[in-house]
């Protein structure tokens, strides 16, 4: 097998990037499950207090987005990065050592001003990175090397944790060193060149009615795709019988599916049209919301089953969604304003994020059935909403690109690219 086909016809410098991500998500999986415990166990914090500093981290990412997304059109997507991923470090080491709640709210508005610069400067590097014809590919090996990162890093946690207060310290400071190990790479191994100036800002985006129209069914997609799972499922089995161990056993299954099937789907859809994978990953949510409405009364073995199968469904449509997901934003992006637009698609993420529990939790209390009929009812909604854009679509953006037999020259960064 050549170096070519094992590379997944991406380039070394794209592979060395990846390589930060992994170590990145390594790190925060270790820290993710253990923030509340570490702040209320460890550092004796009320957990009003604990909740409150850890929701500052996503509060203050979604403030902090659009701004970077500006900062990227203007200072280059590494530049963004770097800044970053200090500022996550920094904010988890001060964590690791915030005795008073004032210091744990300093260094939560740190990783939050970090994260919200973070997410949409990767993703705009990465597109500069590979050529169109392969931004699937890249952006279905960052989805395994989040995966299996987040994965392997909650189990080394776990041990961790077990040391107490120093395990807990240990893992925020290991965390923080991820970080700069990833600014480490992106220092060392890209280079960037002249910006091309960006008129307009984010007036521009929002006159872009297929970006608008994407945005928006995509925040319909994250709160049924990613949110469901996240919020809505756990409480949902907990009441029809299954066990917190077994609980996890379907996270775990959902995180080896998108693994698995990750890179064989992308390798499916090249050449298919880009709607229809957006479609085919919503109808997949849609039987996921169905096989979980089943367990609802059944006995324990079969409705675990149910939801194992439901898992597997919601990691298939992650899978069909993020491959096409963020190459359709760079194609539809102005090379100067490509940064507000992975901010501005970021944005939808996190309120897609906010809506499943927020409007879901309420509905489990009047009836667990409905919150999932409610959520499968979304995701028709969302199909019905992607068929309409793909009329909006420019004919050249509708199929996810086929890589070119010949070999692809090594890409270097540059600004507006």
């Amino acid at each position: 097998m050549s170096v070519r086909r094992l590379s997944f016809g991406l380039s070394r410098q794209v592979w060395i990037v990846e390589i930060g991500v992994f170590l990145n998500m390594l790190g925060y999986g270790a820290v993710l499950p253990f923030e509340i415990i570490y702040l209320h166990d460890g550092r004796g914090f009320d957990l009003g207090i604990a909740g409150l500093v850890v929701g500052l981290v996503t509060g203050i990412a979604v403030l902090a987005s659009p701004i970077a997304g500006a900062a990227i059109d203007r200072i280059g997507a590494r530049a963004t990065a770097v800044a970053g991923g200090l500022s996550l470090a920094a904010g988890y080491a001060g964590l690791a050592f915030a005795e008073s709640p004032p210091a744990a709210f300093a260094a939560a508005a740190l990783a939050g001003i970090g994260n919200g610069a973070l997410s949409p400067s990767q993703s705009a590097l990465m597109t500069a990175l590979a050529p169109r014809e392969l931004r699937h590919r890249a952006s279905a090996v960052s989805r395994v090397a989040v995966n299996v990162g987040i994965g392997l890093g909650g189990a080394i946690g776990g041990l961790v944790a077990g040391f107490g207060l120093r395990g807990f310290i240990a893992l925020l400071l290991a965390n923080a060193a991820t970080y700069v190990v990833y600014v480490a790479i992106l220092v060392a191994t890209v280079r960037e060149d002249v910006r091309v100036p960006s008129v307009g800002g984010y007036r521009r985006v929002l006159r872009d009615r297929a970006f608008v129209h994407f945005a928006v069914t995509n925040i319909a997609l994250i709160a049924v795709g990613w949110g469901v799972l996240a919020w809505i499922v756990p409480p949902f089995a907990k009441d029809v019988g299954i066990t917190p161990g077994l609980i996890g056993l379907l996270f775990l299954t959902n995180a080896a599916t998108v693994v698995l099937a990750q890179v064989p789907i992308v390798k499916a859809v090249e050449g298919r049209s880009r709607v229809g994978a957006l479609v085919l990953g919503a109808a997949a949510w849609v039987g996921a919301c169905l096989l979980a409405v089943l367990a609802q009364g059944a006995e324990p073995t079969l409705a675990f089953g149910c939801l194992i199968a439901a898992a597997i469904a919601f990691g298939l449509g992650e899978c069909l969604h993020a491959t096409v997901l963020l190459p359709l934003v760079a194609d539809l992006a102005p090379l100067e304003l490509r940064g507000r637009y992975m901010a501005s698609i970021g944005l939808s993420w996190w309120l897609g994020l906010a809506l499943a529990p927020i409007l879901g939790a309420p509905l489990l209390a009047v009836s667990a059935s409905l919150v999932l009929l409610v959520a499968a009812a979304l995701s028709g909604a969302a199909i019905l909403s992607l068929l309409a854009l793909g009329a909006r679509l420019p004919v050249g953006l509708r199929s996810v690109p086929r890589p070119r037999t010949a070999p692809l020259p090594r890409p270097l960064l540059r600004r507006g690219e």
